[in-house]
């Protein structure tokens, strides 16, 4: 696995949620951390918690202690962090055990890449001891490693007005094309970049699958994700993924849940103003980081992936990454949403924070006019809780369409 880490741990770059990670370790006895693998998981454990004894359940001599005789393990240590631990949740039982004999004084940090069985045998064994939180690839802020002061996100939520000024362009394609795993920062040559991601799939990922579930076809795996990456960003309909495919449509159904598993996919749920209405509509599915999507589809330079017609769905997985880390930083933590009217008016995001709400619409133009906003403008008057309309798009200006709504570059918040 150390092919994917090389040279990386000497140039750590602090994570947005570590400050709240500290501050939950202090209050609660267990944190959990979630998030696909290589989102940096491990690594920002060991920087950031050099106090704690670090144990790693990939390695097949503490896998066979953890099984054997757990409380093994932690004999002599209050802080213990525990890295992929859905490999032995047999151990949750005797992590709740010495959590409770020692009065909360011995501290675990668990960690693995398999979100929702790891969540399930959580909430059945730690109920009451555990806070969890995701890690998902890295943000622009991060990746600059500019996490000094307010970030611009928070600025979003206060009535005040944003001042109007011009800033730099970033282009979102090379960021496309490369992605936002912290392996691939300091990698600048593209055949590298392409042949780490290539590794992902296999090493990881088809890795994974088979300790998951039974996967009788690897290559029909395959094509489920190729068939999936267009539709990033989109309300995914499992019966015609099937027709395309050729894959039975139950096959297909469950492979979805397998890179729900795993954290490749996200769901994003339809908003409704009512509360008990949100479970009806069909969720939006993203996939965690862009340029997985533009890898599987054979977008492998900036020249065809600028003629890609699938770009402005790239674009809106950018923001989706970015939207999803900044309201998991709120507390409580902000709850991300699409919408769609009954006659069809769609505004991308919407986060919901307590009894407020901001609207995203995203676009990826250089020159945003006053079209571009015209459902964001629809969805702030019937829900006048609306603090404030976003559109964001690829340009190099904050600037107002509308009194409510401010035109903002990719890369600001």
């Amino acid at each position: 696995m150390n092919e994917f880490h090389s040279g990386f741990e000497l140039k750590y770059k602090k994570r947005l949620i570590g400050g709240k990670v500290k501050k939950a370790i202090e209050s609660f006895p267990i944190v959990v951390l979630t998030g696909a693998r290589q989102v940096g998981k491990s690594t920002f454990l060991q920087k950031e918690f050099p106090d704690f004894k670090y144990l790693n359940l990939d390695e097949f001599s503490v896998l066979e202690q953890a099984k054997l005789d757990p409380y093994s393990l932690w004999i002599g240590t209050e802080k213990v962090i525990i890295d992929e631990v859905q490999k032995a949740p047999e151990i949750l039982l005797a992590i709740k055990n010495t959590v409770d004999k020692t009065q909360r004084k011995v501290k675990f940090i668990l960690s693995g890449s398999s979100n929702l069985l790891l969540m399930k045998e959580i909430s059945e064994s730690l109920a009451g001891r555990a806070i969890y939180f995701e890690m998902f690839p890295m943000t622009y802020q991060e990746i600059k490693d500019n996490l000094q002061g307010e970030n611009n996100f928070s600025r979003l939520w206060q009535k005040e007005p944003i001042k109007e000024e011009t800033l730099e362009k970033v282009n979102p394609i090379p960021f496309i094309l490369k992605g936002f795993m912290p392996p691939l920062l300091y990698i600048d040559d593209l055949e590298s970049i392409l042949l780490w991601w290539e590794g992902y799939i296999k090493t990881y990922l088809e890795r994974d699958l088979r300790e998951l579930s039974q996967i009788e076809n690897l290559i029909d795996f395959r094509k489920l994700m190729e068939a999936l990456a267009p539709r990033s960003g989109n309300i995914v309909n499992q019966t015609e993924i099937a027709r395309d495919t050729g894959i039975s449509q139950p096959t297909v159904y469950r492979y979805l849940k397998l890179l729900e598993v795993l954290n490749i996919i996200r769901k994003v749920p339809a908003y409704f103003s009512n509360r008990l209405k949100r479970v009806i509509k069909s969720p939006k599915i993203f996939f965690i980081d862009p340029a997985l999507c533009a890898y599987l589809l054979g977008y492998h330079n900036e020249e065809s992936l600028n003629n890609a017609r699938e770009l402005g769905n790239f674009f809106e997985t950018i923001i989706f990454l970015h939207l999803q880390v900044y309201s998991g930083l709120l507390t409580p933590k902000g709850k991300l949403y699409y919408y769609r009217s009954t006659s069809g008016k769609e505004v991308d995001f919407i986060i919901e924070w307590g009894r407020k709400l901001l609207a995203f619409e995203v676009k990826l133009t250089e020159n945003p006019t006053i079209k571009d906003i015209k459902n964001l403008v629809d969805f702030i008057e019937e829900n006048p809780n609306t603090v404030r309309g976003v559109l964001v798009y690829n340009g190099d200006s904050i600037k107002y369409l509308h009194s409510k709504v401010i035109a903002i570059p990719w890369w600001w918040f």
